[in-house]
């Protein structure tokens, strides 16, 4: 219940913004709803105890103070004291009764937690991340809370390449050679282990020149948060001399080694290999998704009538892909799990399938495929994409890009033209599974036909491949790329 306000001091005769005050309790706390930005409710019985609230309902205790004696002119303060909810409002306030006790003494909590922190360790400075750092630091989501899946992958590597080589180090004595000697460690394996940690668990970390980039950006990436705190003057990673970049992947599938891979899934498949891989590996073929995507895929984000999947919460947040032809048929195939909502249930338990990286390996033997990884699958829709002559704008449509470059280019793509540019796409990547590329393209140079192969014989053969189609979905999408032609004409 708000009992009041504390209006600021009048400045050039006006009055600064007001303070809402109120009686703190555990269930006010609990029911405080976060805001568009970032609030702050502030202790009616504790004059400079406050709550931040966040956006995405992050809340933490504060105190608020000024230094040197208080007064207007003193410099105002501000000291964490911890996330609610880890820590119980009774031991909050009495922690911030000891910060405002020592500020009477004259003595600066501020000042005094930034010295401590300045001779952290390199460990102690990734605990601290972990309780408060772990948010995107660029691009339109910025600020925001990494992803569950993001932080646990970024905490692993600071844990596993950091902390072993830089742990002990205090952040006043890390230079930029010693991040060189970090990179150059964990590209020759000094990190690289293999440990059983308990029953049916493992650890296997695995060095490299890729792991060692992803390791040093996350160990920027902290080092930039400490600068931001005030617990270090300036990142030694950002005049380290080692490559910042991954290397350009250009890895994609040509359309004899679609040929061959389409076979080998028809061969698995006949030999009884777990159906979910065949299906969920199609699926990825045939969409260009990303791998986590197709993994987690739900019921309720495939839309048939329309002809799309409506992702809630992929790597770049909610993002809409147009499905062609060929995948909603495979979609169709999929008998939906009692009691799951995912396309692609778990075996034992309630989430999704885990068993892809346990079969690739034997896909990509029977194919006779090297370098070849479950995303290659997307470089392949990308590059079919565009070698078939489609414009950026519908290729970004497809794949779900959202950097500020692609969404710039494809910002205004209606949903009609980006469906059918993935039906064009995936009908001749269905094509290559089934066998028929190299006859077809002879047959395209011949004529001057703008498609390789008509939708009835894509039809004939998804269903001499996968069994018997999704009549309904072809019809419908049929019907809707007609409408959508003739509001074009119109």
């Amino acid at each position: 219940m708000v009992h009041g306000v504390f209006p600021g001091p009048r400045t050039g005769g006006q009055r600064m913004a007001k303070r809402t005050s109120v009686d703190f309790t555990k269930r006010m706390l609990e029911a405080a709803a976060p805001k568009a930005k970032r609030s702050e409710l502030w202790d009616k019985g504790l004059p400079g105890f406050g709550l931040r609230i966040e956006p995405s309902g992050i809340k933490t205790f504060f105190v608020k103070y000024r230094a040197d004696g208080g007064g207007r002119a003193a410099q105002q303060r501000k000291v964490t004291i911890g996330r609610f909810g880890v820590i119980t409002l009774e031991q909050a306030r009495k922690r911030a009764q000891e910060v405002l006790a020592n500020v009477t003494l004259g003595v600066d909590p501020a000042t005094v937690l930034k010295a401590k922190r300045r001779e952290m360790t390199v460990r102690s400075l990734i605990d601290f991340y972990e309780a408060r750092g772990c948010v995107i630091q660029r691009g339109k989501r910025q600020g925001e809370p990494m992803k569950d899946r993001t932080k646990k992958l970024t905490l692993a590597r600071l844990r596993n390449h950091v902390v072993p080589l830089l742990g002990t180090r205090r952040l006043s004595s890390i230079n930029t050679s010693d991040i060189e000697k970090f990179v150059q460690d964990v590209t020759t394996g000094k990190t690289a282990r293999d440990e059983v940690t308990g029953p049916r668990t493992r650890i296997i970390v695995r060095g490299g020149a890729g792991g060692a980039r992803k390791a040093f950006r996350d160990l920027s990436a902290v080092f930039s948060f400490a600068v931001r705190n005030d617990i270090m003057s300036r990142n030694p990673c950002e005049t380290a001399a080692v490559r910042k970049g991954d290397n350009c992947r250009d890895r994609y599938l040509t359309p004899e080694e679609l040929t061959r891979f389409g076979k080998a899934l028809d061969e698995l498949e006949t030999e009884g290999l777990n159906r979910k891989f065949i299906d969920m590996v199609r699926l990825l073929a045939l969409t260009g998704c990303r791998l986590q995507e197709i993994a987690g895929l739900k019921w309720s984000e495939v839309n048939f009538e329309q002809g799309l999947l409506e992702l809630a919460d992929s790597k770049t947040g909610k993002s809409i892909r147009p499905l062609g032809v060929a995948a909603a048929t495979v979609l169709q195939g999929i008998a939906k799990t009692e009691g799951s909502d995912f396309v692609f249930p778990a075996l034992v338990g309630e989430s999704n399938y885990q068993g892809l990286k346990k079969h690739w390996p034997k896909l990509m033997k029977r194919a006779q495929l090297t370098g070849v990884t479950p995303h290659t699958l997307r470089h392949t829709v990308g590059s079919t994409a565009t070698s078939a002559g489609e414009a950026l704008a519908l290729t970004g449509a497809i794949l779900g890009h959202a950097n500020m470059q692609s969404t710039a280019i494809y910002a205004h793509v209606q949903r009609g033209p980006s469906k059918r540019a993935a039906n064009r796409v995936s009908k001749k990547i269905a094509a290559a599974m089934a066998g028929e590329t190299a006859a077809k393209r002879k047959k395209d140079r011949k004529s001057s036909a703008k498609d390789a192969i008509s939708d009835e014989e894509l039809m004939r053969l998804i269903r001499s491949r996968l069994g018997e189609p999704g009549e309904q979905i072809l019809a419908k999408l049929n019907s809707s790329n007609e409408e959508i032609g003739k509001a074009g004409q119109a």
